[in-house]
């Protein structure tokens, strides 16, 4: 028995090295990427953030000048108003003092009068044209203030613009080594997929297809009572000879996956959903299913299988496989299922 099993053992290592070893040359590839990825994606994040906040000053700049611009060519236009008033208040004096010059002129008893009020209109026009003019020199400096935020509000847009833009290249980029990133990790995942159905292959050739020891989706599962008696945690001698063959078949698959795989072999205890009396060790079947698991778990161990390659879950009666409220159903919810995944 032991011979027909080393030979079988033999058989599986001189069938895989060339394939462990072309994989583990394409995991280190992933590897790299998802680190050039994870590196890549930081400073990615640190730029966006960088320009996330220059976007907003930029914005809060655009928004001051453009209230100031609306403010500056406001008192444009006021002064502006203000020009055409006086233009017409001169307007009006000159036509005044026109027509007291030509009264004047005619040497009516009303000459000195007006001669009085020539000089005042002369005084008044004078002061108007000295308003007019600071009015217009105003103007021009109005003129030039305004001229000046909307370059300075054009070169704002203009770097807004630039800025934007670089933010659709990151993101591009971003979603770029996602989609890549996406990829490696369905790649690993199809791998890891392959060593556990050639595992669940091995166990299978190893435990003899006993029928309540089978596969279940992406599950190896071990009726209970090919484990444990009833209500017990400490693994029987049956159950210990099945436990050391699936140590030796774990040992196995260690030494062909690649270090580069972060994988763990979960064990989860599961029972029935009769309700267990309080009066013995545990209380409920969360703690028996825990207990049972961890009971697994130790005895891989001891059988050299390391230990951070291994999880214990309980789960009591909550997850069957079968719903009916028979025997044979609360028999198979009895088990305890073996998970390979990643870590």
């Amino acid at each position: 028995m032991a011979l027909a099993r080393g030979r079988r053992r033999d058989r599986a290592v001189d069938y895989w090295p060339g394939f462990v070893d072309a994989l583990a040359t394409l995991l280190l590839a992933i590897m790299f990427l998802l680190s050039v990825f994870v590196l890549a994606q930081f400073f990615l994040s640190q730029e966006i953030t960088s320009r996330d906040a220059a976007l907003d000053r930029l914005n809060d700049q655009i928004n001051e000048l453009t209230q100031l611009l609306a403010l500056e060519e406001a008192n444009s236009q006021d002064a502006v108003d203000q020009i055409a008033s006086l233009r017409a208040s001169l307007a009006e004096a000159e036509a005044e003092q026109s027509r007291l010059q030509e009264l004047l002129a005619s040497g009516t008893g009303e000459s000195e009068a007006a001669s009085e009020r020539i000089g005042a209109l002369g005084e008044a026009l004078e002061e108007e044209r000295q308003v007019s003019q600071r009015a217009l020199s105003q103007v021009e400096l109005l003129n030039q203030q305004i001229s000046a935020l909307r370059q300075q509000i054009g070169a704002l847009e203009a770097a807004l613009e630039i800025s934007e833009q670089r933010d659709r290249e990151s993101t591009a980029k971003i979603a770029n080594l996602g989609r890549r990133l996406n990829v490696a990790l369905a790649q690993r995942v199809q791998e890891l997929n392959r060593y556990r159905s050639d595992f669940f292959g091995r166990l299978r050739e190893i435990l003899s297809d006993r029928e309540n020891i089978r596969i279940v989706g992406d599950r190896f599962v071990f009726q209970s009572e090919v484990l444990f008696a009833s209500g017990a945690t400490v693994i029987n001698e049956s159950g210990q000879e099945e436990m050391g063959k699936l140590a030796d078949a774990i040992l196995d698959l260690q030494r062909e996956i690649p270090p580069e795989i972060d994988w763990v072999l979960r064990v989860d205890g599961h029972t029935d959903d009769v309700p267990l009396s309080g009066a013995g060790r545990y209380r409920d079947n969360w703690e028996l299913s825990a207990a049972r698991a961890i009971a697994v778990v130790k005895f891989l161990i001891d059988n050299g299988v390391p230990a951070d390659r291994l999880v214990a879950a309980g789960f009591g009666e909550h997850q069957p496989l079968d719903n009916a409220d028979t025997p044979e159903a609360r028999a198979r919810n009895r088990r305890i299922e073996l998970r390979l995944t990643e870590g």
